[in-house]
């Protein structure tokens, strides 16, 4: 684990410095959120991915963070660094950022994708650390409570029953600590993540999955930071807590 945390410190010193630098070339305004319709169906997927809220929940907004122009490629409008070089002997390697609540996967340290999340809210937050992607399942059903069910979901923390997984987004941190995200990008991470391996005899684990690095901490008590324009000029400026979490 050494390793994997020194590796994590080395890469939140250098997102910090040059998070969204290819977005800093993209500004943003507010618009009242109605009519909805006044947008095509591609750029509303991007505003639920800018504003962190589902479809259901982005028309019940007053108003939205919206860019001033439009762009094919998503990978433009991230606020995450679009490079991490420190993260370029991992394969693969997912980093949750809480403050901005936004996931970038990376790939050889490379951004491949990204999108929002809704994290742990006041009094059931999600710790911050580093983990590794374990077990998943198509849908799984919570055993703290049955009524939750969760389509897509990858446990990056089986101590703690924490996973990534599709479930309502409205916006803001709102689970009981697993990370949710938009359906697609939940999809996309069950295929695209790789497992722990365990031996058949024991149970023991032989090989971990893909580094997953949750950093930062969100202020329940400030108003959400990418509905400020001028926010998306840094982006997610990312830190490492003292202490990861322990496998």
């Amino acid at each position: 684990m050494a390793r994997f945390e020194q590796l994590a410190r080395r890469a939140a010193l250098f997102c910090g410095v040059c998070a969204a630098a290819l977005a800093e070339q993209i500004t943003y305004h507010l618009e009242p959120v109605k009519p909805l319709s006044r947008f095509t169906s591609d750029q509303r997927v991007l505003l639920m991915k800018l504003n962190r809220a589902d479809n259901a929940h982005l028309a019940r907004l007053g108003h939205i963070i919206v860019p001033d122009r439009w762009e094919r490629d998503e990978l433009v409008y991230s606020p995450m660094p679009q490079s991490v070089p420190q993260l370029s002997d991992e394969s693969k390697a997912i980093v949750v950022d809480l403050t901005a609540q936004v996931f970038g996967a990376y790939e050889s340290g490379n951004l491949v994708r990204w999108g929002p999340v809704s994290s742990g809210r006041r009094h059931h937050e999600t710790p911050p650390g580093t983990y590794h992607l374990n077990w998943r399942a198509r849908l799984h059903v919570s055993t703290e409570d049955p009524t939750w069910i969760m389509p897509w979901y990858f446990n990056f923390a089986s101590d703690r029953g924490l996973g990534l997984h599709q479930y309502s987004l409205p916006g803001r941190p709102a689970s009981h600590g697993c990370v949710r995200m938009l359906a697609v990008d939940a999809k996309w991470v069950f295929s695209w993540g790789e497992g722990w391996t365990v031996a058949e005899a024991g149970g023991e684990v032989v090989e971990l999955g893909t580094l997953v690095l949750v950093v930062g901490e969100y202020n329940h008590r400030a108003p959400q930071p990418w509905l400020e324009p001028g926010w998306w000029a840094q982006g997610a400026s990312l830190s490492l807590p003292e202490t990861a979490a322990a496998e």
